[in-house]
């Protein structure tokens, strides 16, 4: 008998299977149990969900950017050549938005200290997608407030990886972007969208047709965050000028243009909705 027989690999051991095509609905599935598991153990039954760009800067850092750029146009005599312009004109966009990522951090902080403020434990933990900008502005606010954050990560080849402020527990690396998306909406009870571009339109949009159609069932405030930069990227009152959304469907969102108001009007939804009804 040959002692040195190699013993068959159990499937569920099979790294080779299950990377494989054949397995794709194993891997989904695991994105769905995994995940739930975790948010099991760390008690976590709702979440504030922040979406925006994974390009914005914080106000620091983008003074900073914008400062060395003004110094390089200083030595051109003001002939600064087309590409000097567009990284002066950069530089000074990103200085505009990153307003934002200030608003995001202390939005996320405020929510995150009136959540710990509740006598039920772990309500409205902020959650992003994980990554830089304004993603990691609102787990670094919640973070400020020692409390719980989530990150909704996915791989990717360029752009994203996790930032520092997550809470390590609740760290979440994802493949598959469905999946992914259904964590975002599964346990959000409110929404809050900051300036961004493709990922956050399709996020912003993917969640509206889902409320507008009655797939999603519960009450969920929509925060349009930025009003400045969002009337130059989308204008839903035409929408309803034109007949394509009714009044109805553009009350669906609220724009807020600073942290008070935004925080006064989800404290206040959230209370209505969900912490008087227990």
């Amino acid at each position: 008998m040959d002692n040195n027989k190699k013993e068959p690999v159990k499937a569920y051991k099979n790294m080779e299977f299950l990377n494989s095509s054949d397995a794709r609905s194993i891997r989904i599935l695991s994105e769905y149990y995994e995940p739930l598991q975790r948010f099991r153990e760390q008690k976590v039954y709702d979440t504030i969900v922040f979406y925006g760009s994974a390009r914005t800067k914080n106000l620091e850092e983008a003074k900073k950017e914008l400062a060395a750029v003004e110094n390089l146009l200083e030595e051109t005599d003001g002939n600064p050549g087309q590409e000097l312009q567009e990284k002066l004109d950069n530089a000074k966009n990103q200085v505009f938005l990153a307003r934002y990522y200030e608003d995001a951090v202390e939005l996320a902080r405020r929510i995150t200290e009136w959540s710990k403020s509740l006598d039920s434990v772990y309500r409205f933990v902020v959650c992003s997608g994980g990554g830089p900008g304004m993603m990691e502005a609102a787990n670094k606010g919640a973070r400020e407030a020692k409390g719980l954050s989530i990150g909704l990560n996915i791989s990717l080849p360029f752009e994203q990886s996790s930032n520092p402020y997550i809470t390590p527990e609740l760290n979440f690396e994802f493949h598959y972007f469905f999946m992914r998306k259904f964590w975002f909406v599964y346990l959000a009870k409110a929404l809050i969208i900051f300036p961004g571009g493709f990922g956050t339109l399709d996020e912003l949009f993917e969640l509206l047709t889902l409320v507008q159609t009655g797939k999603i069932k519960k009450k969920l405030p929509i925060i349009i965050y930025g009003s400045e930069y969002w009337n130059q990227i989308i204008n839903l009152d035409n929408m309803v000028k034109y007949g394509v959304i009714c009044q109805k469907d553009r009350d669906l969102v609220r724009y807020c243009d600073s942290v008070d108001d935004a925080f006064e009007y989800l404290k206040m939804e959230l209370t209505e909705q969900y912490l008087r009804q227990e």
